[in-house]
């Protein structure tokens, strides 16, 4: 049914048709539900938006509210479901699994680990064939951190500024956003280095990313010269050369970083980059929780965009739609580093996991999500890219496949991210015509466009219709 959406916001938009028909909400009325929250839900559980939504159902790439209302799902639970909300395949395994066997732990066998373990390995290069399975990215992240140590004898780890590997009090040393860190001691054994950021950085240029869409910076760089890497890399060597030890545990990167709003690296500096951790006795850790299973379009890895193999990759999000689990995989030798003694969890590798993860893997290929996240993800970026040339205040657009930033900007030349609050209001009126993203970044001043792999063309005319109405409502009320 085609429907105009119903808001205070005026849009000639129309919504793409949606013939899923949700059921009628149930539950508590609204403001009992905000009572509920307040009084017994802990704080630091932050809400989106000024009126919270209250989600009621979801199907695929729509989300309906308690009343019923529908709307195009950007952001996709932070990047978790990646194949659609209650797909039919992953429900029906799911389903059947439940009435089957829930839990045993394991120290038992049981099927579906068995099983799940060599479809999931099968999809990463060799020598990456061992996996632990785990509940969360954090508890994926800590665990790589512990194995790079355990492996190599050595301690220290490094990460990126504006790096998110987790919110345990392990991974916060890493995770590198000053909107996570406590004022508790965390991060011993940790350092930073410049992250090299071809807009915001100090270093950038028109050609430095594999993305469709560049930076508006101009640089003079010949084919196959990049002199932002160039510098980036100099940074990162004088890190090695005054923050750690003359040998490190490892270095952990996002292929593209996802908190910090889609930030892309130099083409070729993650492969110099891992070869200068290695010379040092490190491993590579790819963090893989936002851009694997396909995500990127052109490679089911990220890493593999960058033309790398890690020693260590950690998954979660996506790899089970919403369903909390996470995996670490790596080599035979660093995971027998690991056996020396008991590391045990008693969910990680549970039969419903197990079962879920390999629905999961099926409706990518049989949706042909991979493909769909390229063509999909391209066609948006390319039309986003036609705003930022309209609107001053869209100072970046980037990504890969649907894994995508736009950042705001007061003006193209001074790069000052845009306020809060007007990023607010933008933000604001997306959502009152039916469009939920997410928001990222060091300063809060990034969208983040992430959502289920299963989008359509369609569906992209339509956000990007609604963004051109949020955007321009801005600039009247500026004048």
């Amino acid at each position: 049914r085609q429907e105009k959406w119903k808001s205070s916001v005026s849009t000639q938009v129309k919504m793409p048709p949606c013939d899923f028909v949700p059921e009628k909400y149930e539950s508590y009325p609204y403001e009992r539900m905000q009572k509920i929250r307040e009084q017994n839900v802990s704080p630091s559980l932050r809400m989106y938006y000024k009126k919270p939504l209250l989600l009621h159902q979801g199907h695929m790439q729509w989300l309906f509210d308690h009343e019923g209302q529908r709307y195009l799902d950007l952001f996709a639970g932070i990047v978790t479901v990646s194949v659609g909300h209650c797909h039919p395949k992953v429900t029906m395994a799911t389903q059947k699994q439940l009435g089957r066997l829930w839990h045993t732990t394991n120290i038992y066998m049981h099927p579906s680990i068995q099983e799940y373990a060599e479809k999931l390995t099968s999809l990463l290069p060799d020598p990456l064939k061992v996996v632990y399975l785990t509940n969360s990215g954090s508890e994926a992240n800590d665990l790589a951190m512990f194995m790079a140590r355990l492996y190599t004898r050595n301690f220290d780890i490094i990460s990126f500024r504006g790096a998110y590997h987790g919110g345990s009090p392990y991974t916060l040393g890493l995770t590198s956003i000053g909107l996570y860190k406590h004022g508790v001691a965390n991060g011993f054994g940790c350092s930073t280095t410049m992250l090299p950021d071809v807009f915001r950085g100090p270093w950038g240029g028109s050609h430095c990313r594999d993305s469709p869409v560049q930076t508006v910076r101009k640089c003079s760089c010949s084919e196959g010269v990049c002199h932002a890497n160039d510098q980036y890399l100099e940074q990162f060597k004088d890190t090695l050369s005054t923050s750690v030890p003359k040998t490190i545990a490892g270095f952990i990167a996002e292929p593209i970083q996802g908190v910090n709003g889609a930030v892309q690296y130099p083409r070729s500096f993650l492969k110099e980059a891992y070869r200068l951790v290695r010379e040092r006795g490190g491993v590579c850790i790819s963090d893989e929780v936002q851009t694997g299973f396909g995500r990127t379009g052109s490679h089911f890895w990220g890493f593999q965009t960058h033309d790398v193999v890690p020693d260590i990759v950690t998954l979660a999000k996506g790899i089970g739609n919403g369903f909390p689990m996470a995996a670490v995989v790596t080599t035979k030798e660093i995971a027998s580093s690991l056996a020396q003694n008991l590391h045990f969890n008693t969910f990680g590798g549970n039969p419903l996991a197990c079962v879920v993860g390999a629905a999961v893997l099926d409706a990518i290929e049989e949706d042909g999500l991979q493909k769909n996240s390229e063509d999909v993800g391209t066609y948006m970026l390319l039309e986003l890219a036609k705003l930022r040339d309209k609107f001053e205040i869209v100072g970046d657009v980037r990504g890969k496949g649907l894994m995508i930033g736009v950042e705001m900007v007061t003006d193209k030349d001074s790069r000052h991210p845009l306020p809060a609050e007007e990023i607010d209001q933008i933000w604001e009126d997306c959502k009152d015509m039916g469009v939920l993203i997410g928001r990222g970044g060091l300063y809060g001043q990034t969208f983040r466009i992430k959502p289920p792999m299963c989008i359509t063309k369609k569906d992209v005319d339509f956000a990007v219709e609604v963004f051109h109405s949020a955007l321009q409502r801005h600039m009247e009320r500026a004048a």
